[in-house]
């Protein structure tokens, strides 16, 4: 993270009671990254500067839900849970952080940052939907906060009694974004009612390797048949222990267990709007589970297994994800932001046989997908609603780590004042998505062409 965050116009929403505190917390913590700098900074004042920001911060929860309240705003429960999410869990993790190591130049950088980057994201996208009359919909079916936070320990429990992790919950609203190298599990169950439970349990093969590998003493490099067949059936353990938190499912039988590519979860997650979406930061790799009842059967397969076919399915499997893996780390990483479905679908159509396509559907899901899998190139969709392509592009190279990703605008509008105002962003390149195809293909070959030479 840079050493100021500069205020400017794009983070005004119009409502001046909003603003207002938006400019102070951004002024305060200013002051904070010009405190850290000093070197003859004490504890005390530390603790005091942190007070005085995480005051402000929960007075302007109220009187920002207050505002919502009076205008009726469709949102505002969303709202309240995602401002209820940074109050009772990021804020006080990050405050247990800075007690435990007696505010230490790295947990207060680490605040520091957490705290700009959560301000930064939110002015911009839930903030903005409050003036757009937009609601964010995203997670509407998520279970309550209690509900969310039980399953959470429940899951750290699970994780640090069979692995000794020190696991943490580092998002509620996990968007399906790729991390690493990946093994995604699928478990349905199906109730007596004929109502459909679906599982997804997602591990870094790194993680893998590094707990199940080391408990059997088994020294791998890459997941095989034997440590993927263990975590196969502590995946099963898990979620029999997990679906001790739903009546429902206390009769609930599986009906398929599969093993997925990342493209089609991708796709069987896209269609589903989870109860739960959680991803933890091990310290061993990332773990995440999704789970979500639905009354339709999806059509997306990945290899099924049955007990007479397990171990050749696992290895088959195992090859795949090894090719697939081995193919994606000989090719650039291209991350597409667009909200259209039509034209993420076109665009990976498009590069998916020499790149490796990430794809994101708005400014919060674009800088998970870059935090968790960095790209090479981000073609960005300028006409974004809610969080515009240029506000985007601002949030991206706020930050210090991302700031030297290049970015290539899409845009639909190309007469002389659009282009203009374009260019003026300083983006690495705009293409007009009316070009065709293979032009737009053409373009992004050239772009990796001259940074070769």
């Amino acid at each position: 993270m840079g050493n100021q965050l500069v205020w400017n116009n794009r983070y005004n929403l119009g409502v001046e009671i909003i603003d207002k505190e938006h400019k102070k917390l951004f002024s305060i913590l200013n002051k904070l990254f010009d405190f850290g700098q000093q070197e003859d900074k004490s504890q005390w004042v530390c603790q005091e500067a942190v007070k005085y920001f995480k005051d402000h911060a929960l007075q302007h929860f109220i009187d920002e839900e207050a505002y919502m309240a009076s205008i009726e705003y469709e949102g505002l429960d969303i709202h309240r849970r995602i401002h209820k999410n940074f109050r009772e869990t990021t804020l006080l993790a990050l405050e247990k952080e800075l007690n435990a190591t007696n505010y230490s130049e790295d947990a207060v950088n680490h605040f520091l940052g957490v705290c700009a980057g959560w301000l930064i994201g939110h002015t911009m996208i839930e903030d903005h939907a409050i003036v757009s009359g937009e609601t964010v919909k995203q997670w509407e079916n998520l279970l309550p906060d209690e509900e969310q936070a039980v399953m959470g320990q429940a899951i750290i429990n699970w994780l640090h009694t069979m692995f000794q992790l020190n696991s943490k919950l580092i998002s509620n609203c996990y968007g399906g974004e790729k991390f690493g190298n990946g093994i995604y599990y699928r478990l349905i169950y199906i109730t007596r009612e004929k109502k459909r439970w679906e599982f997804m349990l997602i591990f870094e093969e790194q993680l893998i390797i590094s707990t199940i590998g080391n408990v059997i003493e088994m020294k791998s490099e890459s997941v095989n048949v034997m440590i993927m067949n263990i975590a196969r059936y502590m995946a099963k353990q898990l979620v029999e222990h997990l679906k001790e938190h739903f009546s429902e499912l206390q009769e609930a039988k599986i009906k398929e267990e599969q093993l997925l590519t990342y493209e089609q979860f991708q796709k069987v997650f896209e269609k589903q709007s989870p109860q739960f979406s959680l991803l933890f930061d091990t310290g061993k790799g990332y773990f995440s589970y999704c789970m979500t009842t639905t009354d339709m059967v999806s059509s997306e397969d990945g290899v099924s297994i049955i007990t007479e076919n397990a171990m050749a399915a696992v290895e088959y499997y195992l090859k795949q994800s090894k090719a697939e893996s081995i193919a994606a780390s000989l090719k650039k990483k291209v991350l597409i932001v667009d909200d259209s479905d039509f034209m993420l679908a076109m665009m990976q159509k498009l590069l998916a046989n020499d790149y490796e396509v990430l794809t994101a559907t708005s400014g919060l899901s674009a800088i998970r997908s870059i935090t968790l899998n960095r790209p090479d190139l981000v073609l960005l969709d300028y006409e974004m609603p809610v969080c515009k392509g240029n506000q985007i592009l601002e949030m991206i190279r706020a930050e210090e780590d991302f700031a030297d990703i290049p970015i290539i605008f899409l845009t639909s509008k190309v007469d002389r004042e659009s282009v203009k105002m374009v260019i003026g962003l300083k983006p690495n390149g705009y293409l007009s998505k009316s070009l065709a195809p293979e032009l737009i293909k053409k373009e992004v070959d050239n772009f990796f062409e001259k940074k070769t030479v």
